[in-house]
């Protein structure tokens, strides 16, 4: 078994070995390359494109990005991420339409065994060894993860939820929720009441082109 399979079987796997380590430099030195480029150059959104699992057609990172494997996360139509995305996809993201992230998100599927004897060691040639697991991560339609938020491996999040800033989702969130908090717990349903629809001018409507949900 490969340890991209281990990581799929959801068995412990070494990152540091050399077929995960040749698949996150390619993920690397494009991050790097677009981080380094001019937010205005054209040629500089396909690069992220190029090393993901799937994206929409319409799609933008402000930078600066870091994203662990990249060929692990497959994110819909009509995405935005803000400044300082992390995406650790050691197991595989997935990420809805119509999906906007604030600053500083983390996106953390991946993990460590807790007993210490359990996660580091050396191996005969005396090389440091580094035990990881990793588990999927699910963002659902029309998902609006606020700033700080940090989602661990494991968790799904419904269709039109909002996490709220700073929060650490360790557990599945249902649809159409606000939730919130460390850990981040559903605090009420989104109603027409949280409407801001009356904040528009009336010429904007048409700009705006709100989704139906």
């Amino acid at each position: 078994m490969t340890e991209e399979e281990k990581i799929f079987a959801g068995k412990l796997f070494d990152p540091r070995k050399q077929e995960l380590k040749d698949l996150k430099h390619r993920a690397h030195e494009a991050c790097r390359r677009y981080n380094a480029m001019d937010e205005y150059d054209p040629q500089r959104l396909p690069i992220l494109g190029q090393i993901l699992g799937a994206v929409g057609k319409t799609y933008y990172f402000q930078g600066p990005v870091q994203i662990n494997y990249g060929c692990h996360t497959f994110i819909g139509e009509n995405f935005f991420a803000n400044f300082n995305l992390t995406i650790m996809d050691d197991a595989r993201v997935y990420i809805g339409e119509n999906v906007c992230f604030g600053p500083n998100v983390s996106l953390m599927a991946t993990n460590h065994p807790l007993p210490a004897a359990e996660r580091m060691g050396r191996d005969g040639a005396g090389r440091t060894t580094m035990a990881e697991f990793a588990q999927d991560i699910h963002i659902g339609n029309n998902v609006w993860l606020a700033c700080n938020v940090v989602v661990l491996g494991g968790v799904h999040i419904g269709d039109g939820a909002v996490i709220g800033a700073g929060s650490v989702v360790t557990r599945d969130i249902p649809a159409g929720c606000l939730a919130y908090g460390n850990p981040c717990r559903v605090a009420r349903p989104i109603t027409e009441a949280d409407s801001c629809r009356h904040l528009s001018l009336p010429e904007d409507l048409g700009h705006f082109g709100f989704e139906k949900v």
